[in-house]
């Protein structure tokens, strides 16, 4: 598991250009937008969480056309909004006392999210944050419900961990933080807290803080780079569990004890996999239950550990037959014997699911709505593993076309996640299944820097290192083209954040590839990403891509920017105005210099977005401009 810093509307849509005629005449443009839009209204749930007695769910959902807050029935039925606001929510947890529901709100989409408390029935709604420009990252509840773990910038530079009193209104600092800092956990006496503390986005530390002193102790003292995550607690508070690679490839599940004098043991691994990394997992209220979730090849598995039976280690119990392939967001009711998760997939929309744990019976909650989309009709992808030049096995998520078989080289779109250590997975994406109904094909790699494959893979980017995934871009189309699956006549590359990145060292270091490209909120120029960027972003990131200040030409020598006068391929470029994680310079940027040279270029910003577009019709907005752009260019 890695550490990551870091959805009834009408619209009108206007979409530029014509498509060429073919032998096979492509529908009419109208068509394309009404077709388009059908497949980015699809809607989506995530954030679950259980009231105190286990009969309700709170949860986001961008059924109203912006992520709001909503409230469910474990048992099924109509879900009851709780918020309805003009901006974007990120997630919800309910106070252990059942009293409030606290949730992050994004204003105007952008980084400075702002924590807010609310009544489960919507009354007395107010900000417990400053507001502004200030980043605050909601951690969790204290026990007593009295306050809440909140991570912020609020005193400049890094994320500094606070706990919030929701009475008062006051904030009390647990810890500063060079980089960024969480509190995971707190101790049920009110008295430690467990600190996760990343200062580079390679290596992570988690640290037990006395709130009493503030004084902190290392708990997983260990040579970078590794990454831990999780955190919890035990109910005694002497036993810390854990997401660890330290020590091995692959991360697993694992605890630390502190002794009676504060001291921490070792970091002691409890289950393992050798084919599969651990990306998320829950701890029971009574700490006597572990759900742990394994990425395998980015398949998501389901297991339950009895923690109290496993001494030092067990054999976990498979939950057999999920119906989707990602699994994450996972929730124990308090009583234990109910576990609550957010389960996706190519053809699954993402929605909250229930596990009962005594029964092993899997039930669906929510139901995402898709009207005027046939999901059993949209495309599975099939995973396929190709060489980089240097022999390293790739792996990537290929998606058909419908009626293309094998030997039948058809149009493709290259599609790279962000991070760059994020994972391509097998989720729901509305621009694939799009792009897919319109006969384009995409490939959805996982080049060197991904996560989800072990320590050394996701570290083979940093640096110096990030031209061999930029070679791996060549290595992706070689086999496409080679496997008789890509004409290399028709292949575009689009991608978002880190993504961008990749679409235009792509378009600017192979520039007779790629017939057109898709640049989503990337970053184009490291020495104004760094300037630009949030200062505890900057801070975590000089391993990650290099130093400003000792490594300025490596940046330079890296940054597409500096080499986009060889670009020849159409480019969209889509941006955030509100986008403080990558800023919109680094749009304006690429936007600026095609123009310069006559390169055929569009530009659409979003005035209420920030990193990635979660309302509803800039979604729909956003995906049209996609699939029109790559249907004029490789069709």
């Amino acid at each position: 598991m890695r550490t990551f810093i870091p959805l009834c509307l009408t619209l009108a849509l206007g979409v530029p250009g014509a498509v060429p005629a073919s032998a096979a005449a492509p529908a009419p443009a109208e068509d394309l937008a009404t077709a388009v839009t059908r497949m980015a209204r699809v809607g989506a749930c995530s954030s679950p969480s259980f009231s105190p007695d286990g009969q309700q769910l709170a949860f986001v959902s961008n059924l109203s056309g912006v992520p709001q807050v909503w409230t469910v029935a474990v048992s099924g039925g109509w879900p009851q909004p709780v918020t309805a606001l003009d901006d974007q929510v990120g997630g919800v947890q309910w106070s252990p006392d059942g009293a409030w529901l606290a949730f992050s709100l994004a204003p105007g989409g952008g980084m400075n999210q702002q924590v807010y408390v609310v009544r489960p029935d919507g009354r007395d709604l107010h900000r417990l944050t400053a507001g502004g420009k200030d980043n605050n990252w909601l951690a969790g509840w204290s026990h007593d419900s009295r306050a809440l773990a909140v991570s912020s910038n609020r005193a400049g530079g890094g994320m500094d961990s606070y706990l919030w009193d929701v009475a008062s209104g006051e904030a009390r600092l647990v810890a500063k933080n060079a980089g960024t800092g969480t509190v995971t956990a707190l101790s049920r006496d009110g008295r430690r807290a467990i600190l996760q503390r990343v200062e580079s986005r390679s290596d992570s530390n988690f640290f037990l803080v006395d709130l009493g002193s503030g004084r902190e102790t290392l708990l997983t003292a260990h040579p970078p780079p590794g990454n831990l995550d999780g955190g919890l607690l035990s109910p005694e508070g002497e036993t810390v569990y854990l997401s660890s690679d330290v020590g091995r490839d692959l991360a697993a599940f694992a605890r630390v004890r502190v002794g009676t004098d504060g001291k921490p043991g070792p970091i002691e691994v409890l289950a393992a996999r050798d084919d599969g990394e651990l990306s998320d997992f829950a701890l029971s209220e009574d700490g006597r239950t572990a759900a742990l979730v394994w990425n395998v090849a980015g398949r998501a598995e389901l297991a339950l550990l009895d923690l109290s039976a496993s001494g030092a280690g067990g054999r976990p119990t498979p939950v057999p037959s999920l119906p989707g392939e990602v699994l994450g967001g996972l929730t124990f009711s308090k009583d234990g014997g109910k576990l609550a998760f957010v389960l996706s997939g190519a053809a699954l929309l993402p929605d909250v699911w229930v596990l009962d744990v005594p029964s092993g019976r899997l039930s669906q909650v929510t139901h995402s709505p898709h009207p005027g989309v046939d999901l059993k009709s949209l495309v599975r992808p099939e995973l396929v593993r190709y060489p980089a030049a240097d022999g390293l096995a790739l792996s990537g998520w290929l998606y058909r076309p419908p009626g293309v078989g094998a030997g039948s080289p058809a149009p493709y779109v290259l599609s790279f996640h962000g991070g760059p250590e994020g994972q391509e997975r097998p989720s729901f994406h509305a621009d694939y299944q799009a792009l897919l109904a319109r006969g384009i094909g995409v490939f959805a790699p996982n080049v060197r820097g991904s996560s989800g494959f072990g320590k050394r893979f996701v570290n083979l980017d940093n640096g110096p290192l990030r031209v061999g995934a930029v070679r791996d871009i060549q290595a992706t189309v070689d086999y496409l083209v080679g496997q008789k699956i890509a004409d290399p006549r028709r292949i575009g590359i689009m991608g978002g954040s880190y993504g961008g990145y990749m679409v235009m060292a792509g378009l600017s270091e192979y520039p007779d590839l790629f017939a057109a490209g898709a640049d989503l909120f990337g970053v184009v120029n490291f020495e104004t990403f760094f300037a630009h960027t949030e200062p505890w972003m900057a801070a975590i990131s000089t391993v990650e891509y290099g130093d400003p200040k000792t490594q300025l030409q490596m940046l330079k020598d890296l940054s597409p920017i500096h080499k986009v006068d060889r670009v020849k391929a159409p480019t969209l470029v889509l941006h955030g105005a509100n986008d403080t994680n990558v800023p919109v310079v680094e749009a304006e940027q690429v936007v600026d210099s095609l123009k310069r040279r006559g390169v055929p270029v569009e530009y659409v910003l979003f005035p209420d977005e920030g990193h990635g577009f979660r309302k509803t019709p800039n979604r729909i907005r956003s995906t049209v401009a996609i699939v029109h752009w790559f249907e004029q260019y490789l069709k």
